[in-house]
C-alpha cells in the first residue's frame, strides 16, 4: 500500500500506482484534479474537511480501523512545517504526544451532567478489557455504565441507548453511539463532552481517552439524564 494507508482492494489504484510517492499524495488529497475523482474520497472530497482536527481529517479519507493513531504525529508534523516555512533546519522532533484540552462545559448545564463529565475524566487512562465492567478494566459499555452508575443513574450492561430518548441537540453528558453494524444497534458507545469530542473505552490498544467523536463513524446520540 505504499507510503498510506491507501490500498488497492480499496479503489484506491493499481499496486504500481499506489508505490509511487507522488501519485499516494493525489489519491490523498483528491478533489477536482485526484486521479480516483471522488471515489475513494480524497480529503478535498470531504464536506468540512477544513474545520476538522487534522487527525480526524486523516481518519476521514483512510478510515483506519485505528483512528487514533493520526493525532500522534502532529506535533513532529507541526515542527517540520514551521521548520520548513522559516527556512531552518529543524528542530528536534518531541517525542510527547498533546493530548486535546479538556472542554468547556454550557454555563447553564445542570450538575448532574457535570457530574457524569467529571466520573468520565476520572476513566481516562483505563484499560480495554472485553466483558470488563471493573474500574480501569472495562470495555465501552462497561465505562459508561461505570460512569452513570458513579453518578447515581442505573444503566443496562449493553444496549445502554434502549433506556434514552434520541436526540439530535446533544449535550455534554449524553450517550454517542457510533458503528451501526444492525438496525437501530451500535457497536461503539461513549459519553458526550460537548464541541464535537467524547469520552470513550476505545479500543484494546488505547483504551480510555477523550478524543474527537469523528474518530468512529456515523454518531448518534441519546439522552440518558
Amino acid at each position: 500500500m505504499g507510503s498510506a494507508q491507501q490500498r488497492p482492494s480499496a479503489g484506491w489504484g493499481t499496486v504500481a500506482q499506489l508505490m509511487q510517492p507522488a501519485y499516494n499524495a493525489e489519491a490523498f488529497y483528491g478533489g477536482p484534479q485526484g486521479p480516483n475523482h471522488g471515489s475513494p474520497p480524497g480529503l478535498l472530497d470531504v464536506p468540512g474537511w477544513q474545520q476538522m482536527d487534522k487527525g480526524a481529517a486523516a481518519q476521514a479519507v483512510q478510515g483506519s480501523a485505528f483512528p487514533e493513531r493520526y493525532a500522534q504525529w502532529q506535533p513532529a508534523a507541526d515542527q517540520i512545517l514551521k521548520a520548513l516555512a522559516a527556512s531552518t533546519v529543524p528542530a528536534a522532533c518531541s517525542t510527547t504526544q498533546q493530548s486535546p484540552g479538556l472542554p468547556t462545559l454550557p454555563a447553564n448545564l445542570s450538575q448532574l451532567r457535570r457530574n457524569i463529565l467529571s466520573y468520565a475524566q476520572q476513566g481516562v487512562g483505563g484499560a480495554y478489557v472485553w466483558g470488563g465492567t471493573a474500574f480501569k478494566a472495562w470495555d465501552c459499555s462497561g465505562y459508561v455504565q461505570w460512569v452513570f452508575g458513579q453518578a447515581g443513574i442505573t444503566l443496562p450492561r449493553t444496549e445502554q441507548w434502549t433506556v434514552g430518548t434520541r436526540t439530535t441537540n446533544p449535550q455534554p453528558g449524553d450517550l454517542v453511539v457510533q458503528n451501526p453494524d444492525g438496525p437501530n444497534h451500535w457497536g461503539h458507545v461513549g459519553i458526550y463532552a460537548g464541541n464535537g469530542m467524547m469520552y470513550s473505552a476505545l479500543n484494546p490498544e488505547v483504551g480510555t481517552l477523550f478524543h474527537p467523536v469523528t474518530w468512529n463513524n456515523l454518531a448518534a446520540y441519546f439522552v440518558a439524564v
